[in-house]
């Protein structure tokens, strides 16, 4: 007998409201109340070099005081004031973390600085945001920073996180600015805890600069209360628990990286910090964390890799291994409705987990509860396929503008294709138009000095225009379609939404990294295509290309068969008006370092488009 299916709705969700209630003053504030609760409990892990290899190294909440308390006497005795601007201009490690809660305990207020931003738009974020000081990764940010410093003119000195100074009174080492703290504690004990009281509610703690991909970034203004508000609603759903492991590796100066770096302060639970993208497999088989934040793109590339490992092995690991996607699915479509599978569904999986699914877990450590995903869609069939392996995707929604997290999947309750149900206190509202409107605690401040992007981004009323298109579903589930701007039209008039036909095909595709849908004004859609350089090594040698040049490989007659019958495969579950007539495979992947890709691996859709422009028209011409 089928059991009853346990249908939930936001509305009989148990919710903690006392956590909100009672949510620290200031990010300050949280920090002191973690370390007093926590004392001897690791608060972070960092790999260290050793030998030939690497150690990583736990930091207890007591020890990460200590440093932390230093190095924000050290910011005060620099002269930086409450409210005032200090930069981090760095890649994801764990001294980054250190330097952001130095600011926060010390008053001041982090602007955050992708490593790969161009030297001319960290001139702009400097000048914009009144930065007085800033933490520089390493010699190469140093570089940078000297090359613009005559129009940073405020910025009076640089803390150098990697590496010596160049001996000129302008930089300082971490340890100096450390030893700055100690001598300014050694006069004025309570100095920082001083701070820490002083700072309210509605201060600034954090501008952050959007990557846009026309004109100037904006300068988000996000006050403690929005960091605050987002670590109290999450510990109020009761996704996350104090003795999770987390392994965080997205860049920190996006919001949903500094969102988990944020969130251990209020749950206390540890994280493991490595930004290095082509370890995230490595660290995880040794770190073991029990939950992670990614992109879609990781995700997508992790499930093709296994796929491929599996088409390479043949016999009977791939018969078992297709045998365990079909029942793992089957089992995540019975779960989703809140049903069990029984009979034999279950004693099915139950052996093919215990062959095929446990292994695939081991790869991501073996401990993995659940992970979340957001910046992106992410294709329902990737994530489906990770439930049935015993590692639930909860895919999430935010922007930079409400703090990251809005929306998130819950464990208990999740619905594929859907960003889950909002956080407590938030309000939302779908537009005339289809906009997602949202108000609520996590909603920023404004932009930074430009009051009339903020009225046109915040109405009268407190609602938050996201600019995304969506709907909600009888259960109070979100479901993004597209950017509102990123929506277009064919010349017949039909509408299309590219994000949903680029995430489809990626779930198709096992080679594939991007597709960019185009077609606004034409007379059909066309695409250009990139394929995984990873992923593209396996299918040459298999295709008797092994050693040849990437370019070579992708250019083949082969290569474009093989996609050709992944786009029909798209196709056949298209409208006709979406369907890709035409395509030009890519020579080399999209990158960051091409500003092609934003750091949290979101595509530049406008840059893209206009970079291969003649490629993209040739698809129209004759």
């Amino acid at each position: 007998m089928r059991a009853t299916p346990q249908i939930h709705t936001p509305q009989d969700e148990p919710v903690d409201h006392g956590i909100l209630e009672r949510r620290a003053q200031s990010v300050g504030h949280l920090f002191r109340d973690r370390v007093a609760a926590s004392a001897d409990r690791p608060a972070f892990l960092h790999a260290v070099p050793s030998g030939d290899g690497e150690d990583w190294v736990t930091v207890t909440w007591r020890e990460a005081d200590e440093v932390v308390r230093e190095l924000g006497a050290g910011i005060i005795a620099l002269g930086v004031e409450p409210e005032d601007r200090v930069a981090i201009a760095s890649g994801t490690r764990y001294e980054w973390a250190l330097a952001d809660l130095a600011i926060m305990v010390a008053g001041a207020a982090t602007t955050t600085i992708y490593p790969t931003t161009i030297a001319d738009d960290v001139a702009f974020i400097l000048s914009d945001s009144g930065t007085k000081v800033v933490f520089a990764e390493n010699a190469e940010q140093l570089e940078k920073l000297r090359s613009i410093r005559d129009r940073a003119p405020g910025v009076g000195k640089v803390v150098l996180m990697e590496g010596a100074p160049d001996g000129d009174d302008w930089t300082l080492t971490l340890d100096e600015l450390r030893r700055l703290g100690r001598e300014y504690l050694d006069g004025d004990p309570g100095a920082v805890d001083a701070r820490i009281d002083a700072t309210r509610a509605d201060q600034l703690a954090t501008i952050i600069y959007t990557s846009g991909t026309t004109g100037r970034p904006k300068g988000v203004r996000l006050p403690h209360s929005c960091w605050t508000y987002e670590g109290a609603a999450v510990e109020a759903i009761d996704i996350i628990r104090e003795d999770d492991l987390q392994y965080l590796w997205l860049p920190l100066a996006h919001v949903f990286g500094k969102n988990l770096l944020t969130l251990p302060l209020q749950i206390g639970f540890a994280t493991a910090i490595d930004g290095r993208i082509d370890k995230i497999v490595d660290n995880l088989a040794v770190v073991k964390p029990t939950f992670m934040g990614a992109a879609p793109r990781i995700f997508e590339k992790a499930y093709a890799r296994v796929q491929m490992m599996m088409e390479e092995e043949g016999g009977l690991k791939l018969k078992l291994f297709r045998a365990a996607s079909d029942t793992g699915r089957q089992v995540s479509e019975l779960r989703e409705r809140g049903e069990a599978p029984s009979g034999l569904l279950a004693r099915k999986h139950a052996v093919l987990d215990k062959l095929v699914g446990s292994k695939i877990r081991d790869r991501f450590g073996g401990n993995v509860r659940f992970f979340i995903s957001g910046s992106a869609a992410l294709n329902q069939d990737v994530a489906r396929w990770f439930d049935g392996m015993g590692m639930l995707v909860a895919e999430g929604y935010g922007l930079t503008e409400t703090s990251a997290a809005s929306f998130v999947n819950r464990i208990r309750a999740y619905r594929y294709g859907t960003v889950g149900w909002q956080l407590p206190g938030i309000d939302v509202r779908i537009a005339e138009d289809g906009e997602v409107l949202l108000r609520g605690p996590g909603n920023m401040e404004g932009y930074h000095n430009n009051p009339e992007a903020t009225a046109e981004t915040i109405d009268a009323d407190g609602w938050l225009h996201t600019g995304d298109i969506g709907e909600l579903d009888e259960r109070g589930f979100l479901r993004i379609t597209d950017r509102k701007k990123d929506l277009f039209k064919t010349s017949g008039g039909k509408y299309v939404a590219p994000a949903v036909i680029e995430s489809t095909f990626k779930g198709l595709c096992p080679y594939a990294s991007q597709l960019i849908v185009h077609g606004a004004d034409r007379n059909f859609v066309s695409a250009l295509v990139t394929l995984d350089p990873d992923a593209m090594e396996g299918w040459a040698a298999q295709h008797g290309m092994a050693g040849r040049p990437y370019a070579e490989v992708v250019s083949s007659d082969a290569c474009r068969e093989m996609v050709q019958g992944y786009v029909d495969e798209l196709n056949a579950g298209l409208n006709r008006w979406e369907t890709i007539k035409k395509f030009t495979i890519l020579e080399h992947d999209l990158s960051i370092e091409d500003g092609e890709l934003t750091p949290s691996l979101k595509l530049k859709r406008k840059v893209v488009a206009e970079k291969y422009k003649p490629l993209l028209d040739a698809h129209y011409s004759g």
